[in-house]
Parts: structure tokens; C-alpha cells; sequence
């Protein structure tokens, strides 16, 4: 294993181990695109998600009869009654002119962008080269998420891609993922909800961001709170094999509640070695997550047990919490927590009332389209969106500090403007205390 092969599964799991940190020291704001990692339940209930596939080749090395690699996944998985979340690319075989890298390097399949399942070998992986497989997916109940088009980098990550190509703008972005989309939709009938960028690259030209992508698709952001490490090559196959599910047990074995409500990532393809251990480690993940008495389904059937991540169906503001989100409110962070203490500003508050259209309006706000004076916000502030629509309803007709608190007056006048009523609530206002009162003012019912 070469120094930055070790250096780069190093560096996923500090990333891991010290998400509570960097979550504590980050600014998070309210968004109608969330980060989906695990979601909070007491059941013992996870996912399992496949990136890079569909692959229309056998697995490397071949155990399994010339079977192509996807399939061998999905059969494996019905065989413990598992649902999979596969997130797939559209095709790769533009994405030249190109080269190999280094074998058992980050740039193994190409030294400017990515090829699925190999260079020179497009044309054997991807939905639109493989849809017999994809049709096979989607008719086991398994579900499709968008992992984009071509699999070109969003934006620059220069310490492991410093040669990748990456995309020109936020519209190319976004026609990549409708690229994909189209395919589904036209093709299989099937609308995807989720994605996951390249490589987990959110940055893109402009100031832009993947959420800002996946607003403008209406998806959430899938990413996994666990690393299933079969896509890092190691010595030999056979420790690449128990990667995949060692950690698994290791994990179990020190809390058997350990994997509830979290999202398990593996790899629908070739590591840089250019093998596949998820074909022959898969089965022994499922066996251990049976064993511990786990259900394995889609991401989207784990996000019925809970949207959130850190309130579930025991917590008594999950009724409302959810059913507001259900209506098109922005109830959660970005993060996916809704953090019921947090107290409440000026700028939460619209964002909860108008989120989802404010996402819209932002972008609209940032590409120069539309021109509105926000007295000192400036357009691509998280809130800026949401902030213009106020404006123009008339629900705030100043520019007053949307980081501040909001206090009982300036939230009555609010409501009153919204919903021609005001609800009970006291001081200090918290986003815990927001959601209920919504949910009464807003009269959802189940």
C-alpha cells in the first residue's frame, strides 16, 4: 500500500472521529438540504449504500461464477432479505482524453477524472451502458441514488485530485445530476430523492456548494457515518475481504447498539488494487449484522424510522418536528440535527417558514439573477433567500440583524403576519419551543 493510499484512509477515519468537534466548532445553519448520516433509533436497523456501480464485470478475483460484480451484491443481500442503497453513475466514457495513474493510487482509474469500472472500460459499467442491471435493482426493492452523470469532481481537491478535472459551474453541476435523473425518471420510471458527490467534494466555482446542487434537485445529501474499508487496498485480497466486515463485529461486539440508525459505506466496484472484496466480504457482514439481530434496509426505509439524527420517535417534539417537515418547513440543520435548545433568531425563523423556497431564491440571488438590496446580507449568506422572501410578503419590513435572537415581540409580529394568529410561547425562544408552536399554528394533523 503506497504512503498516500495509507495517508488517505488515515485521514477518513480522523475525519470520522472527530465529526463531534468539528461539529462543535462550526457555524451550522437551518437547511432544507441536509447531510444524512445515521438518524437517531433505538431499533437495530441500518443501511448499507454501494457508490461507483452499476458494473457489468465479475468481481475480482471471480468466486462467483462470472456473475457481473453488481448483481452478485444485490443476490447476496436478498439472501439475508438486506435491502441496498445503490448509488450509481450514468457513464464515464467522455471523460477522456485520460491515462492511468499509478496502480494502487487514488488516481488508479485515471489521472484527470474517474472511469467506472476501469479506463477504457466504460462502456461495461454505469446505467446507461447497464440497464438490465439497474432494472434488476430497482425491481428487488432496492434503492437508486443519484452519485451524478459523469462522476467529474464538483470543485479542486488538491491534496489527493491536485490533476483531476472538475466542473466549469454550478450549472454544470446541476445538468449532470438532471442528466442522470432524466435516465431514471425516462428510462426505468424511477424518481431518485438522494446523492452523494464525487468524492464527497462540496465546494464548486463560484462560492457555490453541493447543497446548493441539491436544492436545485430537490435531493437530500446521503453521505455514511460508517466506513465498510473494502475500497483501500491492502497487502492481500484476503485482508481486504475482512476489511469489509471486521470492523463490523469489532464495532458489535463492544456495544451491540453500536449500528442503529447508522448508513454503511461500501464500493459497487474495484479498489485501487483493482480487486473486489466487497463480493466475498459482503456475506459476512450480513451474517455478523444478523447475528446482532439487525434489519438492513434502504436509506430512505431508515429515514422512516427518524429524519433527524438526534431526535427520534421516543422524543415528545418528534411529532411535531416531523410533520412540519412533512409540510415543506426547514426544521433541521444542515447537519441533520434539529438541536431543540438552540436558541432561535431572527434569520432561523424565516428560514423555517420559508426554507425550501428561499433555497431557490438564494441561487437566483448569487447568479446575479435577481437584484434586491438586503442592507448589508450579503447574497450568499444560508439565509439570504429566505430573508428576501419576508421582505417581499411584507412579513418584516426592516433589515434588521437576522443573527440576533428573536425575542416574543418580533415573533408574535411574525406569526400574526403569516398566520393571522399568534401562539403561546414563552421566553427565552428556543428552536425546540419554535417547532411546537408552529405545529399549532400551522393546524397540521396527521
Amino acid at each position: 500500500m503506497s504512503l498516500l493510499t495509507s495517508a488517505i484512509g488515515l485521514a477518513k477515519k480522523a475525519k470520522h472521529s472527530l465529526k463531534d468537534e468539528i461539529d462543535r466548532r462550526a457555524p451550522v445553519y437551518l437547511s432544507p438540504v441536509r447531510r444524512i448520516e445515521r438518524v437517531k433509533t433505538n431499533e437495530r436497523v441500518c443501511a448499507m449504500t454501494f457508490d461507483d456501480g452499476p458494473m457489468n464485470l465479475p468481481p475480482s478475483p471471480d468466486n462467483h461464477g462470472g456473475k457481473p460484480l453488481t448483481l452478485v451484491l444485490i443476490e447476496t443481500l436478498e439472501k439475508y432479505g438486506a435491502k441496498g442503497t445503490f448509488d450509481v453513475i450514468g457513464d464515464t466514457s467522455n471523460n477522456y482524453p485520460d491515462k492511468a495513474g499509478k496502480h494502487g493510487s487514488a488516481s488508479w482509474g485515471g489521472i484527470s477524472y474517474d472511469h467506472y469500472p476501469d479506463i477504457h472500460k466504460d462502456n461495461m459499467g454505469g446505467a446507461r451502458h447497464c440497464p438490465g442491471i439497474i432494472s434488476r435493482i430497482l425491481s428487488g426493492g432496492h434503492q437508486i441514488t443519484n452519485h451524478t452523470y459523469s462522476h467529474v469532481l464538483y470543485g479542486k481537491k488538491a491534496v489527493v485530485y491536485g490533476s483531476r478535472k472538475y466542473m466549469d459551474s454550478i450549472d454544470d453541476v446541476i445538468a449532470d445530476l438532471a442528466r442522470l435523473d432524466d435516465l431514471l425518471r425516462d428510462d426505468f420510471g424511477y424518481k431518485m430523492t438522494m446523492t452523494r458527490p464525487p468524492h464527497y467534494v462540496d465546494n464548486i466555482k463560484g462560492g457555490f456548494s453541493s447543497y446548493d446542487a441539491c436544492a436545485a434537485m430537490d435531493y437530500q445529501y446521503m453521505a455514511a457515518s460508517f466506513d465498510g474499508a473494502g475500497w483501500l487496498p491492502c497487502k492481500t485480497y484476503e485482508q481486504e475481504v475482512e476489511a469489509v466486515w471486521k470492523p463490523i463485529e469489532s464495532a458489535l461486539k463492544a456495544d451491540p447498539d453500536a449500528l442503529c440508525g447508522q448508513i454503511i459505506f461500501q464500493k459497487d466496484g474495484y479498489n485501487m488494487a483493482r480487486r473486489t472484496p466487497i463480493a466475498d466480504g459482503l456475506e459476512k457482514a450480513l451474517q455478523v449484522l444478523a447475528f446482532y439481530g439487525y434489519k438492513v434496509v434502504t436509506v430512505e426505509e431508515l429515514m422512516g424510522y427518524s429524519p433527524f439524527e438526534d431526535l427520534g420517535a421516543d422524543d415528545g417534539l418528534f411529532p411535531a418536528a416531523s410533520l412540519l417537515l412533512q409540510s415543506g418547513y426547514t426544521v433541521a440543520y444542515k447537519n441533520n440535527k434539529v438541536l431543540t435548545e438552540n436558541p432561535l433568531t431572527l434569520g432561523e425563523l424565516l428560514m423555517m417558514l420559508y426554507g425550501r423556497e428561499g433555497a431557490a431564491k438564494r441561487l437566483s440571488l448569487m447568479k446575479g439573477r435577481d437584484r434586491l438590496d438586503l442592507k448589508g446580507v450579503k447574497a450568499n449568506h444560508p439565509y439570504s433567500g429566505a430573508l428576501a422572501i419576508a421582505l417581499e410578503k411584507g412579513v418584516i419590513n426592516t433589515h434588521a440583524d437576522i443573527n440576533r435572537e428573536i425575542d416574543l415581540s418580533a415573533f408574535n409580529d411574525i406569526c400574526r403576519k403569516v398566520y393571522g394568529k399568534t401562539a403561546t410561547i414563552s421566553m427565552p425562544i428556543t428552536h425546540g419551543k419554535t417547532i411546537a408552536a408552529l405545529a399549532e399554528l400551522s393546524e397540521i394533523k396527521k
